[in-house]
């Protein structure tokens, strides 16, 4: 699939272009539209055709390119729970609604003037929708090539050209993080999704560097290696360890230090995964993937101000002769001694030791915020629904990181909710005997376990000595872990859905607008 030219367009050059063939429409309400010859047609329309600010319909006008008229309503947008989403919704049902009327190069008109301030971003928030909604797999690209996707170019009337060069950004991001969730576990095994992160910052200024060597792997990366103990039987599922950092011209004013969670495939180990639980497993490398994606935005605008430092564990957790299973003690690099309660809590095992690495070298960058990135737990996904969970320590909350990072999602259509890391969650996992210092995990799954989605946040900040650099310490480090469980996929389906690139809108409009 070839990548959606995106251009703009003034509102009184629509009806005259030639280089464009339809006219999408979004709005609440319709008599908003500017054009009195569009208008006119829009209201003459109404009187034989009832489903007009309804739902999406296509109309023959004249006074559109290609004549042909596409209009999304957005529905009511004044209730308390209306949030900018209903843009993102409606440019993604009119995109297909353009596509099967032929369009191969539609202008986007977004009418939200005079709207409430959480729908400032509206304009820009469609546009991504678009690009969701056009995203086909990469297996599918690779198979079909150009004839998969007919829509080659679009036009976004009354664009700033600073807002097309951050949406072009933010979609190439979002592009790559879907092709490495959403691809299945061959064609993305851990060698291949460090290829294809490579590939992606081949000539940018992001340092790439990947870890291969699996005597390395166990010697600096105790957790992550034993999760991937039972992969070593198979050369082309070998762990990698992707390293990727960009440091911006000029003046540093904050550091973003961020783990990636990158299972190509989850069985659940020893503790398997059964009753059709496996299915969709080859997207739990979604944090990993938005992390990435997150990376080829920064890549493609070049922020100022912010470094960022990201780490990505690139594993599959097999099943095997091999395979790690329930009880074992691991040493982690931090020397944390970590009892095994239940295999199918790897990723945190995956992350700890990076999260470790990018601690020690937060001491000394400035202004350091830390954070893991992870379809971590059911219980996320059961707890918040749609939304991505944000567990945070104590410096972050002091900092009012969290709910910065919501707010701004809000506005983006990235939506978060904030949760408390609290003393039952280092309860919880505290050891039971004096041979170990931490338990990973419970036995049953998150799902059905009291603050399944907060205490893996505790374990990490344990295993990796963040736990270290509270409040209450002389370097606090802030640190919130982010789980898209819920938010990673539409409608929580893993196996079919598409992939989100949650999270990643979030980072890029918090850290590099």
């Amino acid at each position: 699939m070839s990548e959606l030219v995106l251009s703009t367009i003034n509102a009184d050059e629509i009806q005259h272009t030639s280089e464009f063939d339809a006219l999408i429409i979004i709005a609440d309400d319709f008599s908003k539209v500017t054009s009195s010859q569009v208008l006119a047609h829009i209201q003459q329309s109404q009187l034989i055709d009832q489903r007009i600010g309804k739902q999406v319909v296509t109309l023959i006008c004249d006074h559109a390119p290609g004549k042909r008229l596409i209009l999304a309503p957005t529905g009511c947008l004044s209730r308390d729970y209306d949030d900018v989403r209903r843009f993102f919704d409606a440019a993604k049902l009119a995109i297909n609604e353009a596509k099967l009327a032929g369009s191969i190069a539609p202008v986007l008109h977004v009418i939200s003037d005079g709207l409430d301030a959480k729908f400032a971003y509206a304009k820009s928030v469609a546009y991504l929708g678009v690009e969701q909604a056009l995203w086909q797999p990469l297996e599918a690209r690779e198979f079909h090539g150009e004839s998969i996707s007919p829509i080659k170019k679009l036009a976004l009337v009354d664009a700033s050209e600073e807002q097309i060069r951050q949406l072009s950004a933010l979609a190439k991001g979002q592009t790559a993080a879907r092709d490495l969730c959403g691809t299945e576990p061959e064609r993305m095994s851990p060698p291949n999704f460090a290829n294809y992160c490579v590939g992606l910052f081949t000539g940018t200024n992001i340092e790439t560097e990947v870890i291969a060597d699996t005597d390395v792997i166990d010697q600096q990366y105790p957790m992550l290696s034993t999760v991937a103990r039972a992969s070593y039987a198979v050369e082309r599922h070998h762990p990698r360890v992707v390293k990727m950092t960009y440091v911006p011209e000029g003046e540093i004013t904050k550091t973003l230090l961020i783990v990636g969670k990158g299972l190509v495939y989850d069985t659940g180990g020893a503790d398997l995964k059964v009753g059709g639980a496996m299915a969709g497993m080859s997207r739990d490398k979604g944090g990993a993937a938005s992390v990435a994606g997150l990376m080829k935005s920064i890549a493609q605008y070049q922020p100022k101000g912010v470094k960022v430092v990201a780490m990505l564990a690139v594993v599959r957790n097999s099943i095997g002769s091999d395979c790690f299973v329930p009880d074992e003690i691991v040493t982690s690099r931090a020397g944390v001694r970590v009892r095994i309660g239940n295999t199918d809590a790897e990723g945190r095992l995956a992350m700890g030791d990076l999260l470790h690495e990018l601690k020690d070298v937060a001491k000394h960058e400035i202004n350091p915020q830390l954070f893991t990135v992870a379809t971590l737990t059911g219980h996320a996904a059961r707890a918040m629904g749609p939304y991505t969970a944000l567990v945070e320590n104590g410096p972050a909350l002091a900092k009012r990181l969290s709910a910065t990072f919501a707010q701004q999602g809000d506005l983006w259509a990235d939506g978060s909710e904030v949760s408390r890391s609290r003393r039952e969650d280092y309860d919880f996992i505290r050891p039971r005997t004096l041979a170990d210092d931490v338990m990973s995990s419970n036995s049953a799954p998150s799902a059905i376990t009291a603050r399944g989605h907060q205490f893996p946040m505790a374990f990490l900040a344990i295993a990796s000595g963040l736990d270290k650099h509270g409040l209450d310490s002389e370097l606090p480090l802030p640190y919130i872990h982010v789980d898209i469980a819920g938010s990673g996929v539409e409608g929580g389906d893993w196996q079919n859905g598409k992939p989100t690139a949650a999270s990643l809108t979030s980072f890029f409009t918090t850290y590099c607008l």
